[in-house]
């Protein structure tokens, strides 16, 4: 909740002198929360997922195929939905066609965690799966664009989330100048367009470093005052 209220502070001002975008969140169902909260005034939100349930607008026959027009949402949200998908990059595909050409999806999806089947559990993304993705959209003939992926810290939980931002066309990356990491500390292994250079690198998941200074003092090597 807290990474997708950041995208809209960080890129509505540049989505909204659109007349009321049409923002479309795929696995939108209200299990413990509702990407709907931190959407804009303004924004037209449709809630769209493979069950129906509190929170769902509109229900997929084919989990891989919208049923919506190309070129026609500004915005499509994704959180903790591609990890139960099991063929998620063909979802990733018809999600940057509905998008218009200066859309931008907003991915969030675990980097960790327990496994927890919603009918299944099958994935988990790094920091590499951003960019693999673009390759997967231009191998596909979609000339998409990264404009910043991170994995933000946990948070009173288990969970760090990947976080990723992209624009259908990479041809309309200026018209969104602000980086959501320009305002950001709480991550690792952040990427931003433009820049080769991984920012706040870490080898290892926060759940290890957290160990390993557990490990410290309970070896008598860091003391605890």
């Amino acid at each position: 909740m807290q990474n997708c209220a950041a995208f809209f502070k960080c890129y509505g001002p540049a989505i909204r002198p659109t007349p009321t975008p049409r923002v479309l969140d795929i696995g939108a169902q209200d299990v413990n929360g509702s990407l709907k909260r931190v959407v804009p005034k303004g924004f037209d939100y449709v809630g769209v997922d493979f069950v129906q349930g509190k929170g769902v607008d509109v229900v997929l026959d084919d989990p891989y195929n919208l049923p919506f027009d190309s070129d026609s949402a500004d915005v499509v949200l994704s959180s903790s939905c591609f990890e139960h998908s099991e063929l998620f990059w063909l979802l990733f595909l018809d999600i940057l066609r509905v998008l218009k050409p200066g859309g931008l999806f907003y991915l969030n999806v675990p980097s960790n965690g327990d496994f927890h089947r919603w009918p299944v559990d099958c994935w988990r993304f790094y920091p590499d799966s951003g960019r693999a993705l673009v390759t997967w959209a231009k191998r596909n003939g979609i000339d998409a664009s990264l404009l910043e992926s991170y994995t933000s810290s946990q948070n009173r939980d288990q969970w760090n989330d990947f976080v990723a931002v992209y624009v259908k066309d990479s041809g309309r990356a200026a018209q969104y100048p602000d980086r959501i990491l320009k305002h950001f500390t709480e991550f690792k292994n952040g990427l931003i367009l433009g820049d080769d250079q991984i920012l706040n690198f870490s080898v290892l998941p926060e759940d290890r470093r957290k160990l390993g200074v557990i490990w410290q003092i309970l070896s008598g090597q860091v003391k605890v005052s």
